[in-house]
């Protein structure tokens, strides 16, 4: 049975001070490593890997690794910065580059764990051929993100950005758009659910796996692995790098172990990066 405590917005607003207080083993300081090392994490896959490890890897390795679900990703790294965790796993770097720069924490990647590939998605056609001239697109609304679903379509020729856009691509950057999209920016988590309600959706990796999408068989047009900037990693607060629990927590995740647990459990819909 697991035992991961799911976290809410507004449990972790309502909670913040009392858990940085009295929640056992969260350090919030690069001096203080004893107690359990707590990782926030979003639930698929990335509190998947942990579990696995807590349960099959971590008491062998001398390493106590409490789980921490939060089902908006958008509050971990606000947790890892005021020590209400000791580390997070949900993100990539451009992800984490635009987050600190824009929210002044100090993050930092320790180790890339696996990548989960974006993918456009539809009930409505078989093939982004099919897409009608005009149709709606859904997408991510945060910056790294909707870059990230647009480049995709660019990359399937289905529209052109402008030479150079970077990891801050908005619809406003689309030069060539041959069947007139239509696009609707929506939380990343929304996106799924859009489906019925738009003609396709670029969605996340993670939750296309909890929508039951299958990545590898459902996707329109899917990122490919091949020199992809958008692993995600284990990360902490710039300090604690070389804290024992984490470099244990970094070489079990990295482990032959977890890679086998990736592509048995995930089938190509999330891929190991190590």
């Amino acid at each position: 049975m697991r035992n991961t405590v799911k976290l809410t917005t507004a449990v972790l607003a309502a909670g913040a001070l009392t858990f940085g207080l009295s929640a056992c083993g969260s350090s919030g300081s690069a001096s203080d490593t004893s107690g359990p090392l707590v990782v926030a994490a979003s639930p698929t896959p990335h509190a998947e890997i942990l579990n696995y490890v807590k349960e099959h890897l971590a008491k062998k390795a001398g390493l106590d690794l409490e789980v921490k679900e939060f089902s908006d990703y958008t509050t971990q790294n606000p947790a890892t910065e005021d020590g209400s965790v000791d580390a997070n796993y949900f993100q990539n770097q451009p992800y984490l580059d635009d987050f600190n720069k824009k929210r002044g924490t100090h993050i930092v990647p320790v180790v890339t764990v696996h990548l989960e590939p974006l993918g456009l998605y539809s009930h409505k056609v078989k093939s982004a051929d099919a897409l009608k001239s005009g149709a709606t697109i859904a997408v991510p609304n945060d910056s790294v993100n909707e870059a990230r679903a647009l480049k995709l379509l660019d990359t399937n020729g289905i529209i052109t950005l402008k030479d150079g856009v970077g990891n801050e691509a908005t619809p406003a950057d689309i030069t060539k758009n041959p069947k007139n999209l239509k696009f609707k920016e929506l939380e990343a988590a929304q996106t799924p659910r859009s489906l019925d309600d738009v003609d396709a959706a670029v969605v996340n990796g993670n939750y296309a796996i909890e929508a039951d999408l299958k990545p590898a068989s459902d996707a329109l047009v899917l990122e490919s692995a091949k020199n992809n900037p958008y692993g995600n990693f284990l990360a902490v607060k710039d300090g604690n790098e070389d804290d024992p629990r984490v470099k244990k927590l970094a070489k079990l995740l990295t482990s032959a172990e977890v890679k086998k647990f990736i592509e048995d459990k995930y089938a190509g819909s999330v891929i190991a990066s190590f």
